[in-house]
């Protein structure tokens, strides 16, 4: 079991950056399928960026497409999820998340490992 930390959070005006860092211990989460889910208010965990833990391949979200980026350094045991030209709707609490093996890339019901969660509001 791999434990996860987010931290990174807090309020952002629209246009704005934010970067989320997670940081793991008890494992290596170079071993992982890694991914960054949120939970927007009144809805649904979505997964909106995952990365395969063999050949980086990466499932983007279509509305953080072009905006988010998702990264890894193994060799600090870090997640990164990099957030540029933020809009409202990205409001949420995000989630870091990790499994051994998938066989959806981005299904958060197939991630074992979870972080706490941490608040992103994206207002003027």
């Amino acid at each position: 079991q791999v434990q996860l930390v987010e931290s990174g959070g807090g309020l952002v005006q629209p246009g704005g950056s934010l970067r989320l860092s997670c940081a793991a211990s008890g494992s290596e989460l170079g071993y992982y399928f890694i991914g960054w889910f949120r939970q927007a208010p009144g809805k649904e965990r979505e997964g909106i960026l995952c990365i395969s833990n063999s050949d980086d391949s990466t499932y983007t979200e279509d509305s953080v497409k072009g905006r988010f980026t998702i990264s890894r350094d193994n060799a600090k045991n870090m997640m990164y999820l990099q957030m540029d030209d933020l809009k409202p709707e990205d409001t949420g609490v995000y989630y870091c998340a990790a499994a051994i093996l998938v066989a959806t890339q981005c299904d958060g019901d197939e991630y074992e490992n979870w972080g706490q969660g941490t608040q992103v509001i994206v207002s003027p």
